[in-house]
Formats: C-alpha cells, sequence, structure tokens
C-alpha cells in the first residue's frame, strides 16, 4: 500500500531526459525553489561521459517544466574550483536567504567530494564563491535563516567512527565554518541504519525547523534509500525535538525501483506552500524526477508523536517536546 503521507502525484515522473534539449542520460536530484512566482528547478543530469553537470527548468504550477536550453552550471575552468569539478558538478540545494539564492553542489574530482556554494539572484547569471568544505562531504543544506547572527548548515560528512551521519555547522560569513556538531546517526536495524544525510533545505514552522533527510537500508539485492522527518529546535537548531520513527516515503513505482540506480527516491528541494502543503521532488533511481504533496502540521506531528528514541545518539536526540 502505497503512503499516503507523500500524496505522488499522478503524472509522475514531471522530468526525464527525453524533455532536455540537449543531450543527457538523466534527470533527477534536483532543488527547487519559488522566484518570482515560478518554481525553478535545479536538476543533475548524467552525460554520456558518466559525469553529471546541473541543469535548469522552469514551472508555473511547480508539476509542469519546461528545460532551459542549456546547462545552468557545468565543471569550471576557473582556478580555484578547476582541480575540484573536473569529474563533475551534482545534487544542488538551493536557499533563499538576505534576498541571494544559495546554492550548495557537490563538486567530484580525483580529490575525492567536495561542496561549493554559488549565488544567484535571477537564475540567469550565477557566481560561484567558495568550496566550503574538504573532502569528503556530501548533502550540504544551508538553513533559511540564522542564529546569534551566525549561518547554519546541515552536512554530511564521512567518517569510519560515525558512519554517514548529520552534522551541523556555524558561520559568519559563509566561507568559513566550525562549532561542528553530530546531531543524528543512522538507527540500527531501522530503515535508516546504512546511512542518513540532509535531504530539502528545512522549513520552518510554528514548532520547529522541518528537515526532510535520506536513509539508506542495505539488502541482499542492493540499497534502498528512502525519505523521512526530523525537528529541530526553531532558537536552537543543533537541538533535536522529534525524529519520527517511519519514513514518509520509499520506492514504490517503476521509475522509482528500476533505473540507474535501483530502488531510490532521493530529495534535494521541497516548496512549502501558503495552503499548509508542502511539494517533496525526488529523483527515482537516479534516472527522473517526482513530486508528492504532504501536509506540514503532518510531518511535524510525525516527528512529535511517533518519535524513536536512541540510546546511540547525542543525548540531545532523547529530549521530545
Amino acid at each position: 500500500m502505497k503512503s499516503t503521507i507523500v500524496r505522488r502525484y499522478p503524472g509522475n515522473p514531471i522530468l526525464t531526459k527525453n524533455d532536455i534539449p540537449y543531450q543527457v542520460e538523466t534527470v533527477h536530484n534536483a532543488a527547487v525553489v519559488k522566484y518570482h512566482g515560478d518554481y525553478i528547478m535545479l536538476f543533475r543530469s548524467h552525460l554520456r561521459t558518466g559525469r553529471s553537470i546541473i541543469g535548469l527548468a522552469r514551472s508555473k504550477d511547480g508539476f509542469h517544466f519546461t528545460a532551459d536550453r542549456a546547462p545552468f552550471l557545468t565543471p569550471s575552468q576557473d582556478p580555484g574550483f578547476a582541480a575540484y569539478e573536473e569529474f563533475g558538478v551534482e545534487d544542488p540545494r538551493v536557499t533563499l536567504l538576505d534576498g541571494e539564492y544559495l546554492i550548495t553542489y557537490s563538486a567530484y574530482s580525483r580529490h575525492g567530494v567536495r561542496i561549493g556554494l554559488a549565488k544567484t539572484t535571477d537564475f540567469l547569471t550565477v557566481e560561484r564563491f567558495s568550496l566550503i568544505t574538504e573532502a569528503d562531504y556530501r548533502n550540504v543544506v544551508i538553513f533559511p535563516a540564522k542564529f546569534n547572527g551566525l549561518y547554519a548548515r546541515l552536512d554530511r560528512p564521512h567518517s569510519e567512527i560515525a558512519p554517514w551521519s548529520i552534522w551541523i555547522s556555524y558561520s559568519p560569513d559563509l566561507r568559513f565554518w566550525g562549532q561542528s556538531e553530530l546531531i543524528m546517526r543512522p538507527e540500527p536495524y531501522h530503515w535508516d541504519e546504512m546511512k542518513i544525510g540532509p535531504g530539502a533545505p528545512p522549513i520552518r514552522t510554528d514548532v520547529g525547523w522541518l528537515s526532510i533527510y535520506h536513509g539508506v537500508f542495505q539488502t541482499m539485492a542492493g540499497s534502498v534509500y528512502r525519505l523521512g522527518v526530523a525537528l529541530h529546535d526553531l532558537a536552537d537548531p543543533a537541538k533535536m525535538l522529534g525524529i519520527s520513527d517511519s519514513w514518509i516515503l520509499q520506492p514504490e513505482d517503476p521509475w522509482e525501483i528500476t533505473g540507474y540506480v535501483p530502488n531510490v527516491v532521493f530529495t534535494c528541494g521541497a516548496v512549502e506552500e501558503s495552503d499548509g502543503t508542502v511539494k517533496i521532488y525526488w529523483g527515482g533511481a537516479d534516472s527522473v524526477m517526482c513530486v508528492g504533496e504532504a501536509t506540514i502540521s503532518d510531518l511535524v506531528q510525525l516527528c512529535l508523536s511517533q518519535p524513536r528514541a536512541s540510546l546511540h545518539a547525542p543525548a540531545n536526540l532523547l529530549q521530545s517536546s
């Protein structure tokens, strides 16, 4: 039985490689934001070289997208970035803050994967700002607010001690980050026991910051990527108010079960709507883009009424409201 928490759009998939006016082999893992009333999607695509670029598509309703005629972000040739983007740019996230759209993306090279930060105000031009991590990091999302004058981000470094866990870090200027703290770990023998990572930038609610994240479970037939939700304190986002014990979305449709990477739903973007719902966008099997809708209060309630209590998490994860 399909999830009733996230209501899949019946027209899925909403964007495929056949909709792109230049040659790509996939369309997936896209950030989506509102810009002057329109929806802007920054999607990742594999080329036939196997490397990735980032394209742009636009929509009036959040369901029907038309791709621009040229890619939005391709590996840089500029000194300082070129050596770290030579293998591709991937998995963007976008946050609107102080009148700028902040774009984080994974930069791949022979040196590993780092996170780049770019900025735009119009989605016509884009300026690379800085590489904001060393290797190996992925899944960096920036909160759409400051805390005590500091920017905040969620990230997922690779560590053999705390493998594939979610951390929070702070910055005075978006360039230099620190005060890092581990706030979520994979839960043993749960749907996300192998690894977790931030998904869409957090959404502010009256109760807390709602975060959609991905979790991975290893099966005898390979990994399964699902989506879950967590709730952060409004004033102190390192404090977790609740993490839903169950997933909100798993691979079920044919284009989520079969594709470039089977059994994957993976989000990089969600758009809050004025009616209390949120459009959640996800890549299906690393091949196509899909969308569904959920009620924000339902997602918040999942975190508070059905929270997990983990003995393997930091102490503040055991607090709930």
